[in-house]
């Protein structure tokens, strides 16, 4: 990646490595909310309480242990991007409390509410671990706050956890850019390397102060914002028919999130782009969301999930084609045409004396199949702002994980 200071042995078979624990999000409840309560999982923390003795592990970072059918049931360990990190973070937590299905608000159904998506998978009698662990032989618990195995998710960057699952480190590397830009890998070392689970999608915004947007500024255009963070237009009156004088605090990512390198492929055409106008980078979207809520003039790159009243996207015009942020418009960020529109993965590493079983763990594909179909995609996905898979590509993904189902998956 470039540096932009001027402003201001993968191992072949996974050992089982606990991660320093989970990071809580503030003020990730609300950030889209969904019948059932399912965003505010996000907050939790995704943490089921597992110890060093309670999980498992030996005592000195390996972990060990199995269910009572002879499955792995360790800690299923995830780490990386703050983008992804709501997705998988609130999907930790739904699993690690094994509700059962007369819950209603998390899993299931009762007198005063159903979970969305529940029904299609066939209104299941089992807990929601239980459920989706069963799916790929795992015996259930039968235990509320018990799941067949627990999981775990932290908190970094998107090159952060496409290295830790690399380098053996952690079950699942959650990463909003593509693992072959953050770790600089071409297409064939990435696909023997790794499976790309996709999850969902970001319809990347960029996002101004609420000052910017009192002026009358809700829309740019694609040019206008590459001039932005290329250094060429440094204050907000240099925009045709704005009359605001006010110096533009052009806020970035830090280099090396994917948040950061989909930007510069998708806005500035190479990972490697320059941007010598970035005044000031941050690690994660929240510090950048409180940046812009705090600062006049403000303008940043982030991910939908950390949108505001404060932190409000505006509309871009790529070439004649303006993409607005409202879901009823023609064309909105929403869209998968969106140029800035984004896959969100959950890496893992391939397992490579499990040919047969499309390279995973069974512990990453029991968890990763409860993203893929309409519950997971509602609650988890849509439940924190994010787009929905088109059911072509939510089924390309489930067949990816059905190599190792020992019971028929439901499709999408």
């Amino acid at each position: 990646m470039s540096d932009d200071s001027d402003r201001n042995s993968r191992v072949s078979r996974r050992t089982f490595i606990a991660t320093t624990g989970t990071v809580g999000i503030a003020g990730l409840a609300g950030c889209g909310g969904q019948s059932g309560g399912g965003g505010s999982g996000g907050e939790s923390g995704g943490d089921s309480g597992a110890t060093a003795t309670d999980s498992g592990m030996d005592g000195e970072g390996s972990q060990s242990g199995s269910s009572s059918d002879g499955q792995n049931a360790s800690l299923l360990t995830a780490e990386g991007s703050s983008t992804v990190y709501p997705i998988s973070n609130t999907g930790s937590s739904y699993w690690n409390s094994n509700a059962p299905p007369s819950d209603g608000e998390y899993w299931g159904s009762n007198s005063e509410s159903t979970v969305p998506g529940w029904e299609q998978l066939g209104e299941p009698d089992m807990l929601i671990a239980d459920y989706f662990a069963s799916k790929f032989g795992f015996e259930p618990t039968e235990q509320r706050s018990s799941p067949p195995f627990p999981t775990t998710v932290g908190l970094s960057h998107s090159g952060t956890g496409c290295e830790a699952v690399t380098d053996g480190l952690v079950d699942i590397g959650n990463s909003s850019g593509p693992i072959t830009a953050e770790l600089d890998w071409s297409e064939e070392q990435a696909q023997s390397t790794v499976v790309d689970n996709v999850v969902g999608r970001d319809g990347q915004p960029v996002v101004v102060s609420s000052d910017v947007i009192d002026a009358g500024i809700t829309e740019l255009t694609g040019e206008q914002v590459r001039a932005i963070y290329q250094d060429e237009i440094t204050n907000w009156n240099q925009i045709e028919g704005v009359d605001y004088d006010q110096e533009i605090y052009a806020i970035g990512r830090a280099e090396g999130s994917g948040t950061d390198t989909a930007f510069r492929l998708n806005m500035l055409g190479d990972a490697n782009a320059s941007m010598s106008g970035v005044d000031t980078r941050f690690g994660q979207n929240q510090q950048v969301a409180q940046a812009v809520s705090q600062n006049e003039g403000a303008i940043a790159y982030m991910a939908l999930a950390f949108t505001s009243e404060s932190v409000v996207p505006v509309g871009i015009d790529f070439d004649g084609t303006l993409y607005e942020p409202d879901r009823d418009a023609e064309h909105t960020i929403f869209d998968s045409d969106y140029p800035l529109n984004r896959d969100l993965h959950m890496y893992t590493l391939i397992e490579e004396d499990n040919p047969d079983g499309g390279g995973y763990d069974a512990r990453e594909a029991a968890f990763i199949n409860m993203f893929l179909n309409e519950f997971g995609q509602t609650i988890f996905v849509e439940g924190n702002n994010y787009i929905p898979l088109p059911t072509s590509d939510l089924r390309s993904m489930k067949e990816q994980v059905s190599a190792l189902a020992t019971e028929d998956l439901v499709m999408p």
